[in-house]
């Protein structure tokens, strides 16, 4: 019994170091009781689990949990998604690999052989490509299709949609452009587009909890299938805020961030936009709902119909998140702005 006892302490003396350092890993509760009693009436509103963290330089300035729902728990962000990806797409523009106004016909064939090849990687990220689609049919769509990879995917994207309108002449919100610029940084990496992710921003950023696969043996949606965690996507969110800088070094470059977080949509015409995002602009992968005169987004958000509340206040210093479970209520955009004011006039 003696022996056995010994072996016991060793192990756990062993094992001390490892415990102390995941406990260390959660970051504490930073409360300020003027947030939190004005967020409790929401609560019903965003499915009585969520999470605010908001921040600025990079450090909490106010983070709660409500409910059962955990900073660290893993969800759907829905179309929060394509932020991300907007992001990726960057990391191989900077290193001069591909351009924004490259076309199609440089990388994906079948966009060729089905009169798409003048499409560019700008008009993907910014929904102006002129695919025909509708939202309806596109969510039956991706809950009744399934496709093995994403290659196989935009290849029947490519063959069953046709022109609606010359590229760059319409926008029209919907759920696989993105995708389309995805599949591209696909070739050029060579691997598939959540190893891409994982190698070229969750590593940098030290994202634990995001990913694109699918929880099936399916293709990635890098339009609007990742899930995150409110820790992740903070990060996320304070990098841009920080004009690409993250624990001491240059996630993103400067251009790249302000190229992000400008209007990209040009003359296209406004045929179908997100209800919570009536009357505002669009950059690369998000929207912008106060911009200068410049065109440059001042106040920039991502919002999905999964919940999850995304956006950084570049005018006003802080980056912010409401995470839900992804299941909340039809999302009113009043509440979203309601939330933001009142963390707006009680933030140091």
């Amino acid at each position: 019994m003696h022996a056995i006892l010994l072996k016991m302490r060793f192990l756990f003396l062993l094992l001390l170091p490892v415990l102390a350092g995941s406990a260390q890993t959660k970051a504490p509760m930073v409360d300020i009781p003027a947030i939190t009693e004005g967020l409790q009436k929401y609560q019903k509103d965003l499915g009585n689990d969520f999470v605010v963290i908001v921040q600025k330089d990079g450090k909490d300035v106010y983070r709660k949990e409500f409910g059962d729902l955990k900073a660290n728990s893993q969800e759907p962000v829905g179309e929060a998604s394509q932020w991300l990806t907007a992001a990726l797409v960057m990391t191989y523009v900077e290193e001069g690999k591909i351009a924004l106004d490259d076309k199609l016909s440089n990388w994906l064939p079948s966009f060729v052989s089905y009169s798409k090849g003048y499409i560019t990687i700008r008009q993907c990220l910014s929904h102006t490509t002129g695919i025909e689609t509708d939202q309806s049919t596109v969510k039956n769509l991706l809950k009744k299709k399934k496709f093995e990879s994403l290659e196989v995917e935009m290849n029947a994207l490519a063959k069953d949609r046709a022109l609606q309108a010359k590229q760059g002449t319409q926008f029209y919100y919907g759920t696989f452009a993105p995708s389309i610029a995805a599949r591209v940084v696909e070739i050029i990496g060579k691997k598939d587009y959540d190893r891409l992710f994982k190698d070229r921003i969750s590593k940098n950023l030290g994202l634990k909890r995001t990913t694109f696969m699918s929880e099936d043996i399916y293709a990635e949606n890098p339009t609007v299938g990742a899930r995150s965690c409110a820790d992740d996507y903070i990060k996320f969110l304070s990098m841009l805020a920080n004009r690409g800088m993250a624990n001491g070094k240059q996630v993103l470059s400067e251009k790249s961030v302000s190229e992000i977080l400008k209007v990209q949509t040009g003359d296209a015409k406004i045929v179908y936009t997100s209800p919570l995002s009536q009357g505002n602009s669009f950059g690369l992968g998000c929207w912008l709902q106060e911009k200068d005169a410049q065109g440059n987004g001042t106040l920039v958000n991502c919002p999905g119909v999964s919940g999850t509340w995304p956006w950084i206040n570049l005018s006003k210093g802080y980056a912010a998140v409401v995470f839900t479970r992804g299941n909340a209520p039809d999302q009113k955009r009043i509440i979203f702005e309601e939330i933001r004011e009142l963390i707006e006039a009680n933030i140091p």
